[in-house]
C-alpha cells in the first residue's frame, strides 16, 4: 500500500512540475465545462424569461439577420430545412472550440480567460435583447450564464495551478502532496460541475415544455369551422397521377418550410391577438383567434412559392387553406386601398419571432381571396406553418405576403418602411413569375427506349397556366397535356408522352400563362425578386 501511495505521489509531482500537455488537456476540458455549464444554466433562465431568449438561439438568429442573401441561398438551396439545424451545430462546434481555448488561456491567465467569457456573454445578450422583438429580459440568459461560467472555470483551473507550500522537514517544495490532492479536487469539482448543470438543463426543457403545453394544448382541440364558402371540390383529373410527379394537393408533413425562426414559435391561440394600426387606419382594431372563428371563413386552394426558388426547385406547393379574407378586417378598420384615395401603399405584418414583411394594400384589396389563415389541409396549421394564425396571398412570393405566427399589422407607406428582406437587397414588391418544372423523368435518369411520360407543375399564381410545352435536345417545341385546372390561383400538371430513343438527351419545358405571356428563357438567379430560366433534366436511354 505505501508503494502505491509513493508512486501515486510521483505521478502527481511529475503532473504539477510539467504542465505540458495534460494539463493543457485539462485545461481545454475545463473550459468545456464550463461552457456546457453556461448553456445549461442559460436555458434553465431562459425557459422563464422565453425560449427565443437563449444563447444559442439568440446569437444563431442575428447571424441569420446579417448573412448575406448569397450565402443564405446557398444553405436553403444545400440543405433546405435543415440549413437551422446546420447552423445551430456550428454554433455549437464553435462555442465548444472557443470554451477550450479559454481553458488553456486561463491556465496561465485566470482573469484574462474569466474576461473572455464574459465578453462572450455580453455577445449573446445584446444578440438576444437587440433583436427586433427583443427585450431586456432577454439578456438576461445569456449573463447568468457567463457569470456561471466564470466561476466554473476559475474554481476547475484552480485545481490546475496548486499553491505549494514550504515542507516543514527540510524547507523544501511539498509538490508531491498537493499535485495529488488537486487532481482529484478537480476530478471532483468538475464531476460536481457537469451534474448539477445538467440537471439545470433538463430542468429547463422541462419548463420549456410546460410553457408550450398551452399552446400544443390549443391547437389539439381546435376544432375548425364549417367555412361559408368553401372550396370548390378538385376537379377530376386535375391529378394526373403519374409516378414520381408531384400530387396536386402538397400534404402538410412535405410542404416547403423556408423562414428565418431556429426556435419554431408556440403560440397559445387562446391568448393571441392581432393589432391592425397605422396610417389610414380609421378604427384601430385588436381581435383574438375566437373573434376570428366568428367572422365569415372562407376556404381556397392556394399554391404558394419562396422567393428563393430556384428553376425546377422544390419550394413551391399546393394547399387547401381556410381562414378570413383580411380585406374585409382591413376595410373595417377603415383602410381604403391606393385607387380609391388611401394613404397607405403597404401593409407591415409583423410576426412574433419579429419578421416583418410588406405587401401592397392595394394587392391585398384587389377581390383575391389574400387571408388570415388558420386551416392547413383539413387540420389547424402546423406550428410550423403558422399556427394559430399566417397570411395567405396568392400571387405574391411568400416574403412579401405569407408571414407566419402573425401577431400585428401596420399600414404604412414603401417610401417609410423597409421590411426585413428589403433591407436585404430583396425587391420591395415581388409577384410570382411564370415557372414549371419536370418532375420524372428525374436527372441522369435512365428510362427504357420507348414512350417515356414527361410530366410535371407548372404556376402562375392569380393568372394561371395555359400551355406547357417540351422540347429535347434543343429541337422544336411539343404542346403537352395539361390536367384539369382547379383555379388560377393553383399549379397545374401537365405531361408529355416521349417517344425516347437511345442516347443522352437534354428535356426542357415552358409555360404560358392566362394573360398569354410565356416564361422566359433567360436565366436569372433569385435576388433580388425571383428566378427565371428554363428547368431542364439530363437523362440516358440506354
Amino acid at each position: 500500500m505505501s508503494e502505491d501511495r509513493d508512486d501515486s505521489q510521483r505521478t502527481g509531482a511529475a503532473w504539477s512540475r510539467r504542465p505540458g500537455c495534460a494539463r493543457a488537456a485539462l485545461a481545454a476540458l475545463s473550459g468545456l465545462i464550463a461552457g456546457f455549464c453556461a448553456l445549461a444554466v442559460a436555458e434553465l433562465v431562459a425557459a422563464v424569461v422565453r425560449p427565443e431568449a437563449g444563447p444559442v438561439t439568440a446569437v444563431g438568429s442575428a447571424v441569420i439577420d446579417r448573412t448575406p442573401p448569397a450565402v443564405r441561398d446557398f444553405a436553403v438551396r444545400n440543405f433546405g430545412t435543415a440549413d437551422k439545424l446546420v447552423l445551430q451545430l456550428g454554433i455549437l462546434i464553435l462555442l465548444a472550440l472557443f470554451a477550450m481555448a479559454v481553458g488553456v488561456l486561463a491556465l496561465r491567465h485566470r482573469r484574462l480567460g474569466s474576461a473572455a467569457v464574459l465578453v462572450f456573454g455580453l455577445v449573446g445578450a445584446v444578440a438576444a435583447a437587440g433583436r427586433p422583438q427583443g427585450a431586456p429580459a432577454d439578456a438576461l440568459p445569456s449573463v447568468v450564464g457567463a457569470a456561471v461560467a466564470v466561476g466554473v472555470l476559475y474554481l476547475l483551473v484552480g485545481r490546475l495551478t496548486p499553491a505549494l507550500r514550504p515542507s516543514p522537514a527540510a524547507g523544501e517544495r511539498d509538490e508531491e502532496a498537493n499535485g495529488v490532492l488537486d487532481r482529484r479536487g478537480f476530478v471532483v469539482a468538475a464531476t460536481a460541475a457537469t451534474v448539477a448543470s445538467a440537471g439545470a438543463g433538463l430542468l429547463g426543457r422541462r419548463l420549456t415544455s410546460s410553457v408550450q403545453a398551452g399552446a400544443s394544448a390549443s391547437r389539439h382541440d381546435l376544432v375548425l369551422p364549417v367555412p361559408h364558402s368553401a372550396a370548390p371540390a378538385v376537379p377530376a383529373g386535375a391529378d394526373l397521377r403519374i409516378r414520381g410527379l408531384s400530387s396536386f394537393i402538397t400534404p402538410n408533413k412535405d410542404f416547403y418550410r423556408v423562414d428565418t425562426a431556429l426556435v419554431v414559435p408556440r403560440v397559445d391561440a387562446g391568448t393571441w391577438q392581432l393589432e391592425i394600426h397605422g396610417r389610414g387606419v380609421a378604427r384601430p382594431v385588436t381581435v383574438g383567434f375566437h373573434d376570428l372563428l366568428r367572422r365569415e371563413v372562407i376556404e381556397r386552394d392556394i399554391t404558394l412559392t419562396c422567393v428563393s426558388n430556384e428553376v425546377g426547385g422544390p419550394y413551391v406547393g399546393n394547399a387547401r387553406w381556410l381562414g378570413v379574407r383580411l380585406a374585409d378586417l382591413l376595410r373595417d378598420a377603415g383602410v381604403r386601398p391606393p385607387s380609391k384615395g388611401g394613404p397607405a401603399d403597404q401593409i407591415v405584418a409583423r410576426s412574433v419571432d419579429g419578421m416583418t414583411i410588406g405587401t401592397p394594400v392595394e394587392t391585398v384589396m384587389d377581390g383575391r381571396d389574400a387571408m388570415l389563415a388558420f386551416g392547413m389541409n383539413g387540420e389547424p396549421l402546423p406550428f410550423e406553418h403558422g399556427f394559430p394564425v399566417r397570411m395567405v396571398v396568392p400571387g405574391l412570393y411568400g416574403y412579401v405576403s405569407a408571414c407566419k405566427w402573425i401577431k400585428d399589422i401596420e399600414l404604412t407607406t414603401f417610401d417609410a418602411y423597409d421590411a426585413y428582406w428589403v433591407k436585404r437587397s430583396w425587391a420591395q414588391e415581388a409577384p410570382v413569375k411564370t415557372e414549371s418544372r419536370i418532375d420524372t423523368p428525374r436527372p441522369f435518369a435512365s428510362p427504357k427506349a420507348g414512350i417515356v411520360p414527361v410530366a410535371g407543375v407548372a404556376w402562375a399564381q392569380h393568372r394561371g397556366i395555359s400551355r406547357v410545352e417540351v422540347r429535347v435536345d434543343g429541337g422544336e417545341w411539343h404542346t403537352a397535356r395539361l390536367a384539369a385546372a382547379d383555379t388560377q390561383d393553383t399549379w397545374r400538371q401537365w405531361v408529355w408522352e416521349w417517344p425516347a430513343a437511345s442516347g443522352r438527351h437534354t428535356l426542357e419545358v415552358r409555360a404560358t400563362d392566362g394573360t398569354g405571356a410565356t416564361q422566359t428563357g433567360d436565366r436569372v438567379g433569385t435576388v433580388p425578386n425571383g428566378a427565371t430560366g428554363w428547368h431542364s433534366v439530363v437523362i440516358d436511354v440506354p
